[in-house]
């Protein structure tokens, strides 16, 4: 290990942490994660490569609650993610999602998409407001807040998610192939505000993706491959 990473690791706390973490699914019979262990530093953006089928996704629904390990922990800023008792507000608080689909709501407007996880939050509409137009302008998208989702093409729709992933000012950006269904120009525009805006709010990002370029581009890249994870 170099001496930048090694001071990178000393002057920068954990804020995600896997520990002997084993995921399997049909009673056993595939398994998928086989005793993963990983550390996830603040600020840092790691880029998680490797095949379909390797455990990219699965590893990123651990690490974000929505799905729990068969046996070893996950937790975010030292808080065990699957024993916590108040799991969802953890979460909201916590932990952003960015998908390749976006999963935004089609019928509601860009505004509407965005504002929902701060009303699941309890954030008062004056601060989410601010909030979202703050955003807007660092993506762009001002113009288009009224827009219903199908009126946006591809690169809107993605920059309305990852808007509506950080509303509630996450630690953690967990990204799923984000730019997977995107054009190859639009697909290194998209990652690259990706880029520019966790390093200014300061968020550590966590990202699935086939694309070595913008895997490159990422402070660290690990490989997984057979359910484990090597450091490239």
């Amino acid at each position: 290990m170099n001496l930048s990473r090694l001071q990178t690791r000393n002057e920068h706390r954990v804020v995600l942490r896997a520990e002997g973490v084993w995921k399997s699914y049909d009673d056993g019979a595939i398994a998928v994660l086989k005793g993963v262990d990983f550390e996830a530093f603040e600020g840092q953006t790691i880029a998680l490569c490797g095949p379909s089928g390797c455990g990219k996704s699965t590893l990123l629904h651990l690490f974000g609650g929505l799905d729990a390990p068969d046996c070893g922990q996950v937790s975010v800023n030292g808080v065990e993610v699957n024993r916590h008792c108040n799991l969802l507000r953890l979460l909201r608080h916590e932990v952003g999602f960015v998908f390749q689909l976006h999963n935004l709501i089609p019928d509601l407007t860009l505004e509407e998409n965005c504002l929902i996880p701060t009303m699941a939050a309890g954030m008062d509409r004056r601060t989410a407001q601010a909030r979202l137009h703050q955003l807007a302008e660092s993506t762009g998208l001002t113009h288009r807040l009224g827009q219903r989702i199908q009126k946006l093409s591809g690169g809107e729709r993605q920059r309305t998610a990852l808007c509506r992933a950080l509303m509630n000012r996450p630690k953690i950006l967990l990204a799923d192939e984000p730019t997977g269904s995107l054009d190859e120009q639009t697909s290194g525009s998209v990652f690259a505000l990706l880029l520019e805006i966790v390093a200014t709010e300061g968020v550590t990002l966590v990202m699935a993706t086939h694309d070595r370029s913008l895997a490159a581009r990422c402070d660290r890249q690990l490989e997984m491959h057979d359910g484990r994870i090597d450091e490239i």
